[in-house]
């Protein structure tokens, strides 16, 4: 599994004709699923616990130093196949690591119940699989990107 997390001022995710969700200062997450990771759940716990306790956001010295708990603020999840794609041959990328909706699906759920249960707050989403228009205002521009497979 892949996230990147961005530290925002705002975001919002809309599909065709509505807001889907919005949020005020927070994290924006966009996730992406391998096939390989269908027994994720291992990696659900780690992501999920790294994220909520991540700090990133500014204390009273400016200092990246406290979580989105401590900021009181909100979490945003969007789905993002495209986190996996391969780029090695020719120009167009194949998506052939990501994962098919039916290995996908039950993970993504998996992944916003335990972070809602990490952070003890509702996680806002966007619509698996729909087309989306996801807006944000990028806050310093703070932009974190963790693999699951890669423990840096």
């Amino acid at each position: 599994m892949r996230v990147v997390i961005q530290r925002v001022s705002q975001a919002s995710v809309e599909t065709v004709d509505d807001i889907r969700s919005e949020i005020g200062k927070g994290m924006l997450i966009l996730l992406g699923i391998e096939t390989d990771d269908q027994n994720g759940e291992e990696d659900i716990e780690w992501l999920c616990g790294k994220i909520a306790r991540l700090r990133i956001f500014d204390d009273e010295k400016g200092v990246m130093n406290l979580s989105l708990n401590d900021v009181d603020g909100e979490a945003m999840v969007v789905s993002q196949f495209t986190l996996h794609a391969s780029t090695k041959k020719g120009n167009r990328p194949s998506y052939i690591k990501a994962a098919r909706p039916d290995i996908a699906i039950p993970l993504y759920e998996k992944f916003v119940r335990k972070l809602e249960e990490e952070l003890g707050k509702k996680v806002h989403t966007g619509k698996f699989g729909a087309m989306m228009r996801v807006g944000l205002i990028n806050n310093g521009p703070v932009t974190i990107i963790i693999d699951s497979r890669n423990r840096e």
